[in-house]
């Protein structure tokens, strides 16, 4: 199958998959696929009783109630990714930009040996990058122990971080508060990271910006997108 019938089939089965589960799915879907990474960028994407807690200042809870649909679904988007498209997801995140009713997907492929199989490539102020990141972790909770990034393409930008895990965040996820911790993360490591100078070094507006974490491996990912000259290619759905 090529390359954008794969991802037209993708867009179509993510639109209709959140559309049965939260009751309204998003108008836009994109799909991205470059190796070792899928993106899934949604856009259009707020159910209106989710509209309604917004505007009463429950914010959070939506993205708490998001969390618990998001769980029961992520294994069979990883299953149908890897029967329909042949893609061996091995890690899968998400996050949600509610203010501008946008959310991003980003799965990690492996290869037949359940390990990344290909290198992040460089591209221009990556290490600018990095020290920038570096900087805003230091801010929330620690410098990371590793630091990587690729362009996917000139409109989205993925990092990732392993070892930011600091021992008092260790301590309330031992102790059962993982769901809270993340939610509190993402306000915080968003207010710095749209508080930074992502814009200067990459020369870009910064149109999104999403966070996401796997506390159990102590890793995280950060998914930048970038306004573009053009409007966004993707596949429009009908509700």
């Amino acid at each position: 199958m090529e390359k954008n019938s794969i991802q037209a089939e993708i867009a179509s089965y993510t639109g209709k998959l959140l559309r049965d589960n939260f009751g309204k799915g998003p108008s836009s879907v994109y799909v991205s696929i470059k190796r070792p990474f899928i993106t899934i960028y949604l856009s259009d994407f707020l159910a209106p009783m989710e509209r309604v807690l917004i505007n009463q200042n429950k914010a959070m809870k939506v993205e708490e109630t998001r969390d618990l649909l998001m769980q029961e679904l992520l294994p069979d988007i990883k299953a149908t990714l890897k029967a329909s498209a042949g893609l061996d997801i091995k890690e899968m995140y998400y996050d949600w930009s509610l203010h501008h009713k946008t959310g991003i997907l980003v799965g990690e492929m492996v290869n037949e040996d359940g390990e990344r199989d290909v290198l992040l490539e460089n591209y221009e102020k990556k290490e600018a990058v990095h020290e920038q990141i570096g900087q805003v972790s230091m801010q929330a909770e620690k410098w990371p122990e590793a630091v990587d990034s690729c362009l996917l393409n000139d409109r989205t930008l993925i990092i990732t971080r392993v070892g930011i895990l600091v021992k008092i965040e260790k301590e309330l996820i031992s102790r059962g508060f993982e769901e809270q911790l993340k939610l509190s993360k993402r306000q915080l490591e968003k207010r710095l990271l749209h508080a930074s100078e992502f814009e200067k070094i990459l020369g870009s507006k910064v149109k999104d910006i999403f966070v996401d974490w796997d506390f159990n491996i102590d890793k995280s990912y950060i998914i930048i997108i970038l306004q573009p000259d053009q409007p966004y290619g993707g596949n429009e759905l009908d509700e």
